[in-house]
């Protein structure tokens, strides 16, 4: 006969009592944290703004039902809506996400740490309003902040830094795409923390929302894979921030959490979803996420593909005259480039083209640059890009793909080599650091400001976006900012 199952409530997994007191206590010291922060803010705000000219995108965008407006609700930047801020962390998480052209983490599991902005600027900026005209929800008056600890710039760069932190280091040794669920998981997992902190949870009841979190399990990774390659990548970001300050909120009305979510027996997480495997920080929770984090400053592709790129822009003027003379082109790569981005046949939409390592490098020999519109169907009907896909061959270098996992070294290597008919040959060019890494930041941002500055200037006009840029030029002052009045620049 089996005994009857115990029901004696445990005390909270670790991992659960760990990600809260980060969340909640942890002080940011670090000051290349906060100013990659800084940098990282304007970074994800220009690849917002930037999806705004994409109808595909703003489709999504607006309230849940057409028409509802919150007064003093949650802003999305370059835009008039005034939502709730569970659904403006939606609006602002997949225009961050869209064009795939925020930052990265690479690991085990990979993501972009970024995505959690949409949580965070929404709450903040929703709370920000609050307290600026002294009123809050009568359920939250507890939680919430009193008016005299208003809520600043430097509260979000905090709480960016923690996101990127909780995200990457869950990132570092648990891999969840290699059992089939989607990066966002630890988006919603990051973003969830940081906004039940914002709002001034207790330590309680951030633990619970964090469970609620992982109670949740994940989404698949199908819509990011041949043959469903398809836009939800590009909203799914959004969705688990969302989702992550409805859980928050929910936290916050007292509504209880589940202590062993992760490691029930049968039922837990590590049982249903990770094939019994312990969820583990690989190292202390602190700064090392947001200083190493990978800006994607010169074009919107898949960060596997990054320095391909850069290698087809330096083949570009010895080829371009001569494509039709091109018997093949070699493409060496890591192990994590093949697996998820060497892709054959047709390619169906942007999303599936963005994903597409010999795609993406032909745009770059082709034209000598990438940009979002080359993954518009305009650009890929170019009949030279398939016929100069099909002559290239991928192949993995065991060193690169060694140094891809080293944590000293985290390099994203590949080169390329062009052979034509005549028997004549290009030099293999090749390149190991991508410009937004932290090996090159001293080169990195003042591309990545050149990069915001264009995307402002676009949407706004080249007067307001110098007057953007300039909020990013004095970080004490930045950081000084009510939230509030640094959404309101960006409003509209």
């Amino acid at each position: 006969m089996s005994s009857p199952i115990s029901n004696v409530r445990p005390a909270p997994d670790s991992l659960l009592v760990d990600l809260a007191d980060y969340a909640l206590s942890a002080r940011i010291t670090s000051d290349e944290a906060l100013d990659t922060a800084r940098w990282c803010l304007a970074d994800t705000l220009a690849c917002g703004i930037l999806a705004l000219a994409y109808p595909a995108c703003t489709k999504l965008l607006g309230p849940v039902v057409p028409g509802t407006t919150i007064a003093h609700g949650a802003r999305v930047p370059g835009t008039a809506y005034e939502l709730d801020p569970v659904q403006a962390a939606f609006n602002i998480g997949t225009l961050v996400r869209w064009l795939d052209f925020n930052d990265t983490w690479l690991a085990a599991e990979w993501g972009h740490p970024s995505d959690n902005l949409g949580a965070i600027l929404a709450v903040a900026d929703w709370l920000s309003r609050q307290q600026s005209i002294g009123t809050a929800p009568a359920a939250f008056q507890s939680a919430i902040r009193p008016p005299q600890s208003a809520i600043s710039m430097r509260d979000v760069l905090t709480a960016m830094v923690k996101a990127h932190e909780i995200q990457g280091v869950l990132a570092l040794e648990n891999s969840f795409n290699r059992v089939g669920l989607d990066h966002v998981l630890l988006v919603r997992v990051a973003s969830t923390a940081v906004a039940t902190a914002l709002l001034g949870g207790t330590r309680e009841q951030v633990i619970n929302a964090i469970s609620h979190a992982w109670l949740d399990g994940s989404a698949l990774r199908t819509y990011r894979h041949a043959p469903n390659t398809g836009s939800r990548k590009s909203w799914a970001a959004g969705d688990a921030t969302s989702r992550a300050v409805r859980l928050a909120l929910i936290a916050l009305t007292g509504e209880m959490g589940y202590p062993s979510v992760l490691s029930a027996k049968t039922w837990g997480f590590q049982d249903v979803s990770f094939k019994g495997q312990p969820v583990k920080l690989a190292r202390p929770l602190g700064s090392y996420v947001m200083e190493n984090v990978l800006f994607k400053i010169s074009f919107p592709a898949e960060f596997h593909a990054q320095t391909a790129v850069e290698c087809a822009l330096k083949l570009h003027p010895l080829v371009k005259d001569r494509l039709d003379a091109i018997a093949r082109v070699e493409l060496t790569t890591h192990e994590s480039a093949i697996r998820i981005i060497d892709k054959s046949g047709p390619l169906h939409n942007p999303a599936d083209r963005d994903h597409c390592l010999q795609y993406m490098t032909a745009i770059g020999l082709i034209f000598g640059g990438l940009t979002a519109e080359h993954y518009e169907d305009k650009v890929a009907a170019d009949p030279r890009i398939d016929t100069l896909r099909a002559k290239m061959t991928v192949a993995e270098d065991k060193q690169y793909s060694r140094d891809y996992l080293d944590p000293d070294k985290r390099s994203i290597a590949n080169a390329v080599q062009v052979f034509f008919r005549d028997g004549t040959k290009t030099d293999k060019v090749e390149v190991h650091y991508p410009i937004g890494h932290r090996r090159r930041r001293a080169e990195g941002i003042p591309v990545l400001q050149r990069k915001a500055h264009a995307a402002f200037a676009g949407h706004f006009g080249t007067a307001k976006a110098d007057q953007l840029m300039a909020l990013f030029a004095d970080r004490a002052k930045l950081e000084a900012m009510p939230v509030h009045e640094f959404v309101s620049v960006f409003s509209g």
